[in-house]
Protein backbone atom coordinates (compact mmCIF):
# COMPACT_ATOMS: atom_id res chain seq x y z
CA UNK A 1 0.00 0.00 0.00
CA UNK A 2 1.06 3.32 -0.63
CA UNK A 3 1.83 6.19 1.86
CA UNK A 4 -0.52 9.02 2.06
CA UNK A 5 0.31 12.30 3.24
CA UNK A 6 -2.69 12.44 5.34
CA UNK A 7 -3.28 16.08 7.63
CA UNK A 8 -5.15 15.83 10.45
CA UNK A 9 -7.47 18.52 12.38
CA UNK A 10 -7.92 18.80 15.82
CA UNK A 11 -10.02 20.04 18.35
CA UNK A 12 -8.94 22.37 21.05
CA UNK A 13 -7.84 19.25 23.00
CA UNK A 14 -5.57 18.24 20.79
CA UNK A 15 -8.08 15.27 19.71
CA UNK A 16 -8.08 14.42 16.34
CA UNK A 17 -11.54 14.81 15.02
CA UNK A 18 -11.15 14.77 10.66
CA UNK A 19 -8.92 13.98 8.28
CA UNK A 20 -7.68 16.67 5.15
CA UNK A 21 -5.86 14.11 2.35
CA UNK A 22 -5.16 15.14 -1.54
CA UNK A 23 -8.11 14.00 -3.96
CA UNK A 24 -6.73 11.31 -5.61
CA UNK A 25 -5.74 9.49 -2.34
CA UNK A 26 -9.32 9.88 -1.28
CA UNK A 27 -10.84 9.06 -4.73
CA UNK A 28 -8.52 5.97 -4.95
CA UNK A 29 -9.97 4.76 -0.89
CA UNK A 30 -13.67 5.73 -2.27
CA UNK A 31 -12.76 2.78 -5.15
CA UNK A 32 -11.49 0.49 -3.00
CA UNK A 33 -14.63 0.85 -0.82
CA UNK A 34 -16.77 0.11 -3.82
CA UNK A 35 -14.80 -2.88 -4.53
CA UNK A 36 -14.91 -4.11 -1.65
CA UNK A 37 -18.96 -3.78 -1.41
CA UNK A 38 -19.17 -5.50 -4.80
CA UNK A 39 -17.64 -8.82 -2.90
CA UNK A 40 -19.24 -8.14 -0.31
CA UNK A 41 -22.89 -8.58 -1.87
CA UNK A 42 -21.39 -11.37 -4.27
CA UNK A 43 -20.06 -13.54 -1.49
CA UNK A 44 -23.02 -15.94 -1.46
CA UNK A 45 -23.51 -16.28 -5.33
CA UNK A 46 -22.08 -19.80 -6.43
CA UNK A 47 -18.89 -20.35 -8.11
CA UNK A 48 -17.69 -21.93 -11.02
CA UNK A 49 -14.25 -23.55 -12.11
CA UNK A 50 -11.47 -21.76 -14.07
CA UNK A 51 -12.08 -24.57 -17.00
CA UNK A 52 -16.21 -23.82 -16.44
CA UNK A 53 -15.43 -20.55 -17.25
CA UNK A 54 -13.34 -20.68 -19.85
CA UNK A 55 -15.93 -23.25 -21.54
CA UNK A 56 -18.48 -20.80 -21.08
CA UNK A 57 -16.73 -17.36 -22.54
CA UNK A 58 -15.17 -19.62 -25.77
CA UNK A 59 -18.88 -21.11 -26.03
CA UNK A 60 -20.23 -17.33 -26.02
CA UNK A 61 -17.28 -16.22 -28.60
CA UNK A 62 -15.80 -13.84 -25.86
CA UNK A 63 -12.72 -16.10 -26.18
Amino acid sequence: MKEIDVNYVTNKAGDKTAVILPIDAFEELMENLEDLAAVADRRKEPTISHEQLLAELKRDGLL
